[in-house]
């Protein structure tokens, strides 16, 4: 075990290591090559162009599932170091947790799901497993990314029981037996679940301001922000004037964060020191040991509410999630009945799964889970005649304004 790591981290010289065995690379823990085969995935570059709360041409600033996964990792190393965690373990799983999800966000994953529901469903976690697992194609020897375990039991985040039993049978033992036994994935695992929410909390809230759809004095009534930004006007009185609400965003979401991350660190370590686990099977054996002190966990729960009152749930956001949700149901539709339309490597896929619907259903989520906001509105188009949703690139907000005037696409 490295000395740096606590007893209960994930040490890369104990992995159970690959579904295909491959020799150590001579420069790098088992850890940092898969955090390096993610980065360099095709997956991972298309999340740029994947919605996260507000669509990506709409404005620059915005987050994208790309900068959100970069966000989360960042939470999650800061925390896992202050946790003696494997940092490259949980970097890892922070960048590939999303690479499963869909076009246009939640709105496109409950579309999806809906059109596969005779077929097996859609989950975007088990998506996210599908793409490291089967859909990438970069090496002569195997389908997939061949990643470690623990970074793919990481990546499986939720699972339904079905699902897990379909994985288990696949992969006796592997990495859907959780799901089945009930029992814990190691702290890396456990905190990059939390830091997503962390993540998502926060700059759902910066950008849901400078989209105009929230306000400062909306958030006036959330006890998570509101603290900080008294706290942040006492100490700096000038960011009062209207013109400095940029800045009072900031420095009250980035103070929020601190406390954030601070509490977890308090409340985890102590949740481990009271367990006292002396190694990671017995963390799998414990109850789940990273979390939010329970002020804090209060506080988190009305700030997600509040959001899904106020952002996801705002007029707008309904009605750009209608049309999203139309254009996943449609291509989904045109795919199905007309098979020639798909990419070669997906139509031959198709041809081979032709005795089972259910396989020729599935080869069709692939392809259009995998597809960019963009792509699916341009395809979109290409086989219905029909113009969805704005594809103008906007001009970027300034940065010292607090509202522009975007669309938002679907909400989480």
């Amino acid at each position: 075990m490295n000395s740096a790591l606590a007893v209960y981290a994930c040490d890369p010289a104990a992995t159970r290591g690959r579904r295909f065995v491959q020799a150590p690379a001579p420069t790098r823990t088992d850890y940092q090559r898969d955090r390096d085969r993610i980065v360099h995935c095709t997956a991972f570059r298309r999340l740029v162009y994947k919605t996260q709360v507000f669509l990506n041409h709409e404005g620059d600033l915005f987050r994208t599932r790309l900068t959100h996964s970069l966000e989360v990792a960042q939470l999650g190393r800061s925390i896992g170091r202050s946790l003696k965690l494997n940092e490259d373990l949980v970097e890892a799983i922070a960048l590939a947790h999303d690479l499963g999800h869909t076009p246009f966000g939640h709105a496109g994953q409950d579309a999806l799901n809906a059109c596969m529901a005779d077929f097996g469903g859609f989950e975007h976690n088990l998506q996210s497993l599908r793409v490291v697992d089967h859909l990438e194609e970069r090496y002569p020897d195997f389908d997939g990314l061949n990643l470690t375990f623990e970074t793919r039991e990481g990546i499986l985040k939720h699972c339904s029981r079905r699902h897990a039993q379909e994985l288990e049978a696949a992969e006796p033992n592997g990495v859907a037996r959780r799901f089945l036994d009930e029992y814990q994935p190691s702290l890396e695992a456990q905190l990059c679940n939390l830091a997503d929410e962390i993540a998502y909390n926060a700059h759902d809230v910066d950008d849901g301001v400078r989209s105009g759809l929230i306000t400062l004095q909306q958030l006036a009534d959330v006890p998570l922000f509101n603290d900080f930004q008294r706290e942040t006007l006492a100490e700096y009185p000038q960011l009062q004037d209207k013109k400095q609400a940029r800045r009072l965003l900031h420095e009250t979401i980035r103070r929020m964060l601190s406390a954030q991350v601070y509490d977890v660190i308090e409340a985890t370590g102590q949740a481990v020191q009271e367990t006292r686990p002396e190694s990671v099977d017995a963390v799998r054996r414990a109850a789940p040991l990273v979390r939010f002190g329970a002020e804090m966990q209060r506080q988190s729960k009305l700030l997600k509410s509040f959001l899904l009152q106020k952002l996801y749930r705002h007029p707008q956001v309904v009605q750009t999630n209608d049309q999203a949700r139309q254009i996943v149901r449609e291509l989904f539709a045109a795919y199905t009945s007309a098979p020639q339309a798909l990419p070669e490597r997906f139509a031959d896929r198709m041809a081979v799964a032709c005795g089972s619907a259910a396989d020729r259903a599935r080869v069709v989520a692939d392809y259009i889970a995998g597809m960019t906001d963009r792509f699916a509105m341009r395809e979109h188009e290409r086989l219905t005649g029909a113009r969805l949703l704005c594809q103008d690139v906007a001009s970027s907000p300034h940065d010292e304004e607090i509202r522009c005037h975007a669309r938002p696409s679907p909400g989480r």
